[in-house]
């Protein structure tokens, strides 16, 4: 599976911007879709995943924040990022996960400044 990541760039705090994955086919069976993001001097940690049945999990730093939703006939899946912090700075790395499987997209950055 090839993923095609689109969206990010730099805002100011308390502004949204909205990433895209899109995957070059259907996953298998039940599978997730989602985002991790590494920032500087931290660990790689899940931000948000949704199965293809609907499932979503987010993490607690982003709950209430982001919204991550998924277009199963376009292989797409959205992260809807609004009230962004400076915290929120990372690498942002989609990814695909078919069983134990794991395929990734290229890393978008996202930049929360004042």
């Amino acid at each position: 599976v090839q993923l095609q990541a689109s969206g990010g760039g730099s805002v100011q705090p308390g502004g949204s911007l909205r990433l895209s994955c899109t995957a070059s086919r259907s996953g298998i069976g039940i599978n997730y879709m989602g985002w991790h993001r590494e920032a500087a001097g931290k660990q790689r940690e899940l931000v948000a995943r949704i199965s293809s049945g609907g499932f979503t999990d987010y993490s607690d730093s982003v709950k209430g924040r982001f919204t991550i939703s998924r277009d199963n006939p376009k292989h797409t899946v959205y992260l809807q990022m609004n009230n962004l912090q400076v915290d929120d700075t990372a690498v942002y790395l989609c990814y695909s996960q078919e069983g134990d499987e794991y395929f990734w997209g290229r890393g978008t950055q996202v930049t929360v400044s004042s």
